[in-house]
């Protein structure tokens, strides 16, 4: 048997990359899938997996231990208006979830790795697995931004690392210098749609990390879902930060959004 690896699957392309980049690395994946996240075809290519509600932490952890599971990642988005309701924190026998100063997202999870590291669980930054996928600065389409939109880039990028260090959410969308939407608890995608239900075609999508980001913790990726958003709203660009965010199903994705007229750009914050 091979090193061990846990991953704690959330909704999005992240966990997929992942996984096919731990078994390229040796390693023999433990996976523990959120309901109604995680996609259902990852149980074919992992031998040990298991479903999990949302607020079933305590189980996760006895059931990495119980398959020899050291050391853990979280991979893929879940859903925060899931985890946060009233109904699963009191579900929630160990009482983890409560003990933080809020129910912010950085909150929520730095409990979650303290709590599996008193159980022998260490959290690992997902790093080593996703490399490939950061992008370095750059125009990744073949489709370029007007100097307008150039302009409403430049003034997400300064909004969006605000809202990010506040742990209000890591995307904005923008037109003609205003904000249009604001990432909260729905999510990229959600936000994204919302944006162009308000403003119509043409918007500009910005993502960014955290300025002290803890890459363990809800790290903000983009990809082939995030552009099927763009498509639906009629967005015109996604901005996201270079060499911050990995960017899943980048060739698919560029493809997408080059048909529909759709700009990537990484840039440096």
């Amino acid at each position: 048997m091979g090193s061990r690896i846990g991953i704690i699957a959330g909704g999005g392309e992240f966990p997929l990359y992942v996984l096919e980049e731990a078994h390229k690395q040796g390693y023999e994946c433990v996976v523990a899938a959120i309901k109604g996240e995680a996609e259902i075809n990852l149980q074919d290519k992992v031998h040990i997996y298991e479903w999990f509600e949302s607020d079933e932490i305590m189980n996760v952890a006895s059931f990495f231990k119980r398959n020899g599971v050291k050391e853990a990642l979280f991979a893929g988005k879940v859903n925060h208006r899931i985890i946060y309701g009233e109904k699963n924190l009191e579900k929630n026998a160990s009482g983890i979830l409560k003990s933080g100063k809020d129910k912010s997202p950085t909150t929520l999870i730095k409990a979650l790795i303290d709590f599996m590291l008193l159980h022998g669980i260490k959290i690992k930054d997902p790093t080593q697995f996703i490399a490939p996928a950061f992008c370095s600065p750059g125009v990744l389409t073949n489709v370029g931004l007007s100097p307008s939109e150039e302009e409403d880039t430049a003034f997400g990028l300064e909004i969006a690392k605000k809202i990010a260090d506040l742990d209000i959410g890591q995307t904005v969308v923008v037109k003609n210098k205003a904000i249009v939407a604001i990432e909260g608890m729905e999510g990229t995608d959600e936000a994204i749609r919302r944006g162009g239900k308000i403003a119509g075609k043409g918007t500009v999508v910005v993502k960014v990390s955290r300025t002290n980001q803890d890459r363990r913790i809800d790290l903000p990726a983009v990809g082939l879902n995030t552009v099927k958003s763009l498509v639906d709203a009629k967005a015109r660009v996604l901005c996201f930060e270079a060499r911050k965010i990995p960017f899943f199903q980048k060739e698919q994705a560029i493809s997408l959004a080059e048909a529909n007229n759709i700009s990537i750009i990484a840039k440096q914050v």
